[in-house]
């Protein structure tokens, strides 16, 4: 807007006149009057920009004048004419909200000055409350998009499928879904802002995320691990479990933690997985009537000969017959412990264990077979990886399988040139595995058979071998959430990698 319109007030009509003439050759519409009473009749007809007007005018004077133009518009910018001298009447002018003034004989240069500083206090006042308005309006919409914001994620938290649960520095709950009340056992209205970590967890779990808090200086999310919770009302919930920890300029402010209910999905895999290991044992049936003929003949050839021995007393017929019925007693031990581990359903034992020592047992029970064989046994271990929490049986019954069948590949190997040997290694990798190597230089294999590996009632051992145990023993180590990996070549030897998750013994359990 620009201040165009100005109202000249004084008695004397020939200074009226003249500033009217000087005004609008400057470019300023002018509008006149000749005492107080008429200026305030015309301010109030004309809604001037800006007003100048005499302080000395008989009748309603130039103060009384300005009194009343305030009282109807308290911006209007009023500028007052002065004799020499008047310096009181100048100063309650001011005081009562005149913009300037000017002393007479009226300048031409002092009134331009006056003006310009009218028009900008005009322009600065009009940019404040545009600005004003626009903040308003802006304020407004924020105000309206944080509510819709915060009433999608109030929605969004009230709606999820996961516990969530947040505390603020005190540690005390701010946030508490739905899901999280079903999870803990508490109802809402006896959480939020009433307890704490301590008040709603248990002891280990409360311990864990307070861990966690203390070791992150800035906003960080953790990475989701998989556990079960024991609740106060006696539950036990398979969870994934997350923290995401807030800090502000290195001070702590709070935590959101997450909890996935992992109850009916571990039902529904554990379901699956026993309906595949069902139908892959419907499948071997036949494979293993032929694998069960052959040790009736081997059984039936070894009576055979032990009644030989008997009816000749012949000792050596004896001790070779029991020799055969002996080994064919085992091959059925074997195959009926294989499947029954397979077809049965296990949950692993977690304990306190060091996987140094069970390896190191299974080597002392394997080596002296292995040396009467011209196989070298050695070892490797990593003596940081500790005491773990592990299924002590899964990772015995596993190496020695491997182990077991890396002796047979150097046995088998047709290459006598070779030194054979085995190496067991022991390590941590990049993904927070503890792992366990079985190497050893042997006959390999080749492409084919490695894609048969694991397949119920495959055997690369001929008669030898019931085709179960690789298939066991992925098995187990399944069951355990690990990974067997396998690096082979024919004539080069073969590579077998047991990794299971690294849980420590002192962060191992969130319950």
């Amino acid at each position: 807007m620009s201040a165009n319109k100005i109202l000249i007030v004084d008695d004397e009509e020939i200074i009226v006149r003249l500033l009217s003439m000087s005004l609008r050759s400057d470019g300023y519409e002018t509008v006149t009057a000749h005492s107080g009473e008429q200026g305030l009749e015309v301010f109030k007809s004309e809604a001037p920009d800006i007003v100048v007007t005499d302080i000395k005018m008989p009748g309603m004077d130039g103060l009384e004048l300005l009194k009343k133009i305030k009282e109807i518009d308290p911006e209007k910018e009023v500028i007052i004419v002065t004799g020499h001298g008047d310096i009181d009447s100048t100063i309650t002018a001011l005081q009562r909200g005149a913009s300037d003034f000017i002393n007479k004989p009226v300048r031409d240069e002092a009134l331009a000055i006056a003006l310009e500083r009218a028009k900008t206090k005009i322009a600065i006042r009009e940019k404040l409350k545009e600005y004003t308005e626009n903040l308003e309006f802006k304020v407004a919409e924020a105000t309206e998009e944080i509510r819709r914001k915060s009433n999608f994620q109030r929605l969004l938290i009230k709606s999820s499928h996961d516990a969530i649960v947040a505390f603020d520095h005190d540690w005390k709950v701010v946030v508490y879904n739905p899901e999280a009340a079903n999870m803990f056992g508490e109802a809402a209205k006896d959480v939020r802002n009433k307890m704490t970590i301590d008040d709603l967890y248990t002891p280990k779990i409360a311990r864990i995320f307070k861990n966690q808090a203390k070791e992150e200086k800035r906003q960080n999310t953790l990475p989701w691990r998989d556990n079960i919770i024991n609740t106060k009302d006696g539950r036990q919930i398979p969870v994934r479990y997350t923290s995401n920890v807030l800090h502000k300029k290195g001070k702590f402010v709070g935590t959101v933690n997450f909890f996935e209910d992992l109850t009916q999905i571990k039902r529904l895999e554990k379901e699956l997985v026993q309906s595949e290991r069902l139908a892959a044992v419907g499948q071997t049936i036949s494979g293993l009537a032929h694998y069960v003929k052959n040790i009736l003949i081997g059984l039936k050839g070894g009576s055979y000969v032990v009644d030989v021995g008997i009816q000749k007393n012949n000792t050596d017929k004896l001790k070779t017959g029991w020799e055969s019925i002996k080994k064919n007693i085992k091959r059925v031990g074997d195959l009926t412990q294989d499947l029954l581990t397979y077809s049965k359903q296990r949950e692993p034992e977690f304990e306190e264990c060091l996987p140094n020592d069970i390896a190191n047992e299974v080597i002392e029970l394997v080596k002296d077979v292995a040396g009467s064989n011209g196989v070298l046994v050695s070892k490797e271990f990593d003596t940081d990886i500790g005491e773990v929490m592990a299924d002590p049986q899964t990772i015995h019954r596993s190496l020695l399988n491997l182990i077991n069948n890396a002796i047979d590949a150097c046995i088998d190997d047709e290459d006598i040139s070779k030194k054979h040997a085995i190496k067991i290694k022991t390590y941590m990798d990049k993904n927070n595995h503890f792992c366990f190597e079985v190497k050893d230089n042997g006959c390999g294999m080749d492409e084919d058979t490695q894609k048969q590996l694991f397949d119920p009632m495959f055997s690369s051992k001929g008669g030898k071998g019931t085709g179960l145990g690789l298939l066991v023993t992925g098995k187990l180590v399944e069951e355990h959430n690990g990974v067997i990996e396998v690096k082979t070549s024919p004539g080069g030897g073969s590579t077998f990698t047991i990794k299971l998750p690294y849980e420590k013994v002192n962060t191992v359990d969130i319950n």
